[in-house]
């Protein structure tokens, strides 16, 4: 039993309003990409949890596949697992990482030990351990409001153009990017100015599609923001922060020559984008203002 769960891109990231709860209200588009974790479970006579490649600074307990695999033992009787997991996706980085393994660890035991649940039951379940963990259920582009745990399933693709991802060695808490955000609503529904922008060609994209935590995490890591800069003299098309930071994205008409010399230090990934890959359950709707 092996997954491979994989990273997303926010393309605009609106945040509205502070809510009575202490959350807030937001808008974006979540976005799947090919930069992938793998995670292979096995059953065992004893519970083994096992992590190499990038590693986390948090207690086996608290890793997110360990919680989503709690959640289902709290229901369903699961055998002991041998689970070993190598993280690529960088973590502290707005790429959805841990919420994609929680996600794939859920799909996985459902899947193979026949529990039964729907593709809305696994997301009810997720959203208890992040706001975008339900987006890694259907995995397809999709307009997230809410939290971010609300989410239309969009017919969207950038196939063809190349990605660039850089991560600086810098960690930006979810608590300081709110601390530095100043919510501002838009006019007519939630999303409705996102999707706006995403209707005009990428080339129109830069300072009409934004992300509103950019100015605050700019001003206090302003690396970040000189990533993003030297992105566009290198000639991306569009360039933004993805999520809370601290990784970067560019998009490229043609692929960068040695990204990793340009942007030393760094974790820096190139991929060339290809069309989404539609689960079997998820009847997109087309993107429409």
């Amino acid at each position: 039993m092996i997954v491979y769960p994989n990273a997303k891109i926010n393309l605009g990231l609106h945040v509205l309003r502070r809510r009575s709860d202490g959350y807030h209200d937001l808008a974006t588009v979540f976005y799947p990409i090919p930069l992938q974790d793998a995670l292979e479970v096995h059953e065992a006579e004893r519970f083994r949890f096992r992590q190499a490649g990038t590693i986390l600074d948090c207690p086996a307990g608290d890793n997110l596949v360990i919680r989503s695999l709690g959640l289902l033992e709290s229901e369903f009787s699961i055998p002991n697992l041998d689970i070993f997991l190598y993280k690529h996706i960088p973590s502290g980085a707005g790429l959805g990482g841990g919420s994609a393994d929680a996600a794939f660890m859920m799909r996985l035991l459902n899947e193979e030990f026949h529990l039964g649940l729907s593709a809305d039951d696994l997301r009810q379940r997720l959203a208890s351990i992040g706001a975008d963990c339900p987006f890694f259920v259907d995995n397809q582009p999709a307009l997230a409001t809410g939290i971010g745990d609300h989410l239309i399933p969009l017919d969207y693709s950038l196939e063809g153009w190349n990605l660039l991802l850089v991560k600086p060695d810098i960690e930006v808490s979810t608590r300081d990017a709110y601390a530095g955000v100043r919510p501002l609503e838009r006019e007519g529904e939630d999303g409705a100015a996102l999707l706006a922008a995403l209707q005009q060609p990428v080339e129109e994209w830069q300072g009409v599609l934004v992300n509103d935590f950019e100015p605050g995490i700019f001003s206090r890591h302003p690396e970040i923001a000189a990533i993003r800069d030297l992105m566009l003299d290198l000639g991306a098309t569009y360039a933004a922060m993805s999520g809370s930071g601290s990784a970067v994205f560019g998009l490229f008409r043609q692929s960068l020559e040695a990204p990793e010399e340009k942007f030393a230090g760094c974790f820096v990934r190139q991929r060339r984008l290809e069309k989404p890959e539609l689960a079997s359950f998820v009847t997109p709707h087309p993107l429409t203002s």
